[in-house]
This record gives C-alpha cells, structure tokens and sequence, in this order.
C-alpha cells in the first residue's frame, strides 16, 4: 500500500474514485461544494434525492459525474457537523476505504482530510488516515488453507494538500504513519498466532529477526540464566508449562551510546490457563492475547527503527506459558524475587505482575532514564475504563502526563489512575514480605502497587491494557494497541 499528498484540483484528478464527505441533513462539506460546483450541482443532486442522509458511517458510491475526472466519487457520510470529531473522522475514513475496498479503483484521492477536526491540523488528520486505512485493510488468515477474500484492488491513496508546506508535513506524517501502522500489524500478528504456534521461543526467534532487520542487539535469556540471576518470580510461573522460559531482550540504539535508555517491558505469557487457580473454559482461547504487551513492545521498537528515532530503547520480555501442572506453583508457595523481596503467591492467575517484577528489577541495570511496562493485566481495568482507554499508572507525575498526551496525540487514549499509599495497605502476608493480590476490589491498582515495589529509583509507568489489547465477538483478535501511543511517546522523548 503507497500514500502521498497531492497538490491540485480535485475536480482534475485522474483517479480510481474521489472521496468527500456529506453532514447529515444532507449538507455538502467544503470539499464536497468545490466538486459539486464543477459538476454542476450533480452531486447536490444526488443528495436532495435522499439516496445519501449523511448519518456517519454510510457511503454512497457515485459513477460517471460530469465535470469530474475522476472514474468514481464516493460521498462518505460524516455525521452532525456539530458533532464531528477524532473519532467520527477515523469512523468516515475506515467505512471510506471498506466501500472502496468493493470497487476495481487501484488508486484514490481521499478528501477528507481538508475537514475541521477539533483544531487537529493536516499532519494529524494525514497521519490518522494512514492508520485508519491500514486499520482497516488488516487480514489475518495466513493460517486458512484457503484465503477467504481475494486480494484487495486499492493499492495508492493521495490526500490533497493546498500548499508546499502543507504537502511537506503531510509526507512527514505519512512516513510516520506508515512506520506505526507497520508496528502496529506486527504486534496484531504476533497477538493473533494461536499458542501452539507464538510460543517463548517463537518469541525469541521473531525479536532476532527484528534485531537482524533493524541491526541492533538481541539477547534471550535462557532458564538457568533466569534462575541463575535469582528471578524467581519468573521461574515460578513458568514450573507448569513444557515450554521453556526466555526472558527476551532487544536493545534499539538510535541516540547516542552514552544517553540512558527508555525500557519498555512487556508480559508475555503465550497461554495462560491461569495454573493451579485455573481459568473458566468459556472464552479460555483469548488467552492468547495474554502476550500483547510484549507484542506491543516489538511493535514500538519496529517503528521506532522504522522511523530512526535518535533515542536509546531497551525491550524485555519475560515470556512463558502460564499452565497447571504437577510441577506448577501452588497458592501459598513463596518465591524469592532477583530484588529478593518475597512474594506470597495467593492467586496462580496473577501471574503476570509475579514475572513481571523480576523483569522490572532486571531493567535496573540500563540506569534507565524511564521504565514503561505494558501488559494485559487485570479484568479490573476493563471494569473500569472499559474497552476504550488504557489504564496508566505511574510513581512519576511527569512521566504520567507524558504517556497520557501520547495517548492523546495518537489518538490511541489512556487514563491516569490513582497509586497512593492507602492502596499498599492491601498488600499483607503473614508468610512473606507481601503477596502477588490484595483484595479483589480494586485489583488494576492493587496490580500497579505490587509492581510499583519493584522500581524504585527510575520513573516508572505501568500500562495496563487488558480493555484494549484485543477484541471479542465477531471482530475478535488483537488490535495492536497501545503501539500508537508508545511510538508518540518515544518519538516525543526523541525529540528533546
């Protein structure tokens, strides 16, 4: 798929198919008026004859429109102008390109980023075009024997700018655009592969590949490593699965070599059937998705060499299967941490934050100038922000706020969440130093303080993305999430 910015008029472009936009009401956007006005009122026409309201999310395919170059115009439905905004923009553009996506146009000029979006400037709207495209062209079935659609015909997309300038940060943004939408299909893929296939070792094998691509470092750690730097935390859980452990780590070095690295963690549990404390078998398969931090992190750092960000990052991944097993650990073990506080294992499907802790301690060796953990961690969050953020928490005011714009810029949004001392109260065991749950209620904060006792000393950010990870129902599978928001973050830091 190629993009590019075009400079000229709409009316004279020779395309597969022209895309404007009407308001519901049946009202014509800017764009829309100067294409209507070449046409001489046809497209208005078309409108007044009720074949297309505007309701956001509706399309109508126009052929042969005199005045027009163009061998189809598609008018995309926007919506309540007064209502019109970053997530409408995004829901136009994708039911855009699935109505073009059924036509033979191999080439289109999408209009659409000449609209007012909330004071979002082109670059913005460009970018998120990019995204949203590319969202939407998505097909993961390299395991059907038989693909289930043929090969989309729309391969070039211009987005007409009205200046030099405009067209310069417009092909900024696309390259941006391309590089993180590029992160974000590697981190669904990796997300999607079922267990039996995306196992550690999968995992290890795709992070050198990565290395290779982009020529940066690639360590993996193997069991008697992890166990010979004292990461029993991680040990622990990974006792009930026949798959061995590798605590993966990949060092990107775009800054210079004596700046202090942004790590980014992630939890890669390939499967987890929740261990001993063994999960329900509804639903049971999606815990496959129980790896998107750690594709999310593979995702950011794709996009980071993609983009050539000046700055240093360090990824690592703990992964491992989470499985019963006569070797597994029980309710009440205690484990011994590499920070060598202990851990009283309560619940042996928290164990996500149990393999995380040792890679947090782990990070401490790069002096790191911030650490970001992403993972699938609680159903709490989910109860609480639903599908729409992610949670952040973080023992650093700045480095919250940070990660919140990104998620803002990137439109890729997130939500602080509380992390004060009264929630640590939670946190007691008369066995050991303190134990991998507190109280059920509120689990996503009592997650992030059992996490928070492992990163003293660096900022830290805990990103808890079980909402938004993946989907269920018809559109189930990973949604590469949140590697928008960390390559906004990362490319932000590269640039102070």
């Amino acid at each position: 798929m190629e993009f590019s910015v075009d400079l000229g008029n709409s009316a004279k472009r020779r395309t597969g198919c022209l895309v404007v936009g009407v308001y519901e009401g049946r009202r014509l956007s800017r764009p829309a008026m100067e294409l209507d006005a070449a046409s001489r009122r046809a497209l208005d026409h078309v409108v007044r004859r009720g074949d297309l309201e505007g309701k956001l999310g509706t399309a109508l395919l126009v052929h042969n429109v005199p005045g027009v170059a163009s061998e189809r115009v598609l008018l995309a439905g926007l919506g309540l102008e007064r209502d019109f905004g970053e997530t409408a923009y995004r829901t136009a553009v994708c039911s855009a390109v699935k109505t073009l996506l059924t036509t033979a146009a191999a080439d289109a000029s999408l209009c659409l980023n000449a609209l007012p979006v909330n004071g979002r400037d082109g670059a913005w709207k460009i970018e998120q075009a990019v995204l949203g495209i590319m969202d939407c062209m998505y097909r993961f079935d390299e395991l059907k024997s038989k693909p289930p659609q043929p090969k989309p015909a729309l391969e070039h997309v211009a987005f007409p700018v009205a200046n030099r300038p405009e067209a310069r940060a417009g092909e900024a943004a696309i390259r941006r655009a391309v590089a993180i939408a590029e992160g974000v299909a590697l981190a669904k893929d990796l997300g999607n592969l079922p267990g039996n296939l995306c196992t550690p070792a999968y995992l290890a094998g795709e992070a050198r590949k990565l290395g290779k691509r982009h020529r940066f470092e690639v360590k993996v750690l193997e069991r008697k490593e992890i166990e010979k730097l004292g990461m029993g935390g991680f040990a622990a859980v990974a006792r009930g699965s026949r798959q061995a452990p590798k605590l993966i780590v990949m060092e990107y070095r775009g800054g210079p070599r004596r700046d202090p690295p942004v790590v980014l963690v992630g939890k890669g549990i390939t499967f987890d059937a929740g261990g001993i404390s063994i999960k329900p078998a509804l639903e049971m398969d999606e815990m496959k998705f129980d790896m998107c931090g750690a594709a999310s992190v593979f995702g950011a750092i794709h996009a980071s060499a993609r983009m050539k960000l000046a700055i240093n990052v360090v990824g690592i991944v703990p992964a491992t299967e989470n499985m019963p097993g006569g070797n597994a650990i029980k309710p009440g073990d205690v484990v011994t941490t590499m920070s060598g506080q202990t851990v009283e294992v309560l619940d042996t499907d928290a164990e996500g934050r149990v393999a995380l802790c040792d890679a947090l301690t782990y990070a401490r060796r790069y002096k790191p100038a911030a650490v970001v953990d992403v993972a699938t961690l609680t159903g709490a969050i989910v109860t609480a922000l639903g599908h729409i953020a992610t949670g952040v928490f973080s023992n650093d005011d700045a480095l919250a706020r940070e990660l919140v714009a990104a998620g803002e810029s990137a439109w890729d949004r997130a939500w602080r969440m509380p992390l004060w001392d009264e929630y640590q109260d939670a946190l007691k065991s008369n066995f050991a130093d303190f134990p991998n749950i507190g109280s059920h209620a509120g689990d996503a904060i009592t997650a992030a303080c059992f996490l928070s006792r492992f990163t003293k000393g660096f900022p830290w950010g805990h990103l808890d993305i079980a909402g938004t990870a993946s989907r269920s129902g018809e559109e189930k599978g990973a949604t590469g999430r949140p590697v928008p928001l960390l390559a906004h973050f990362l490319e932000g830091r590269a640039s102070r």
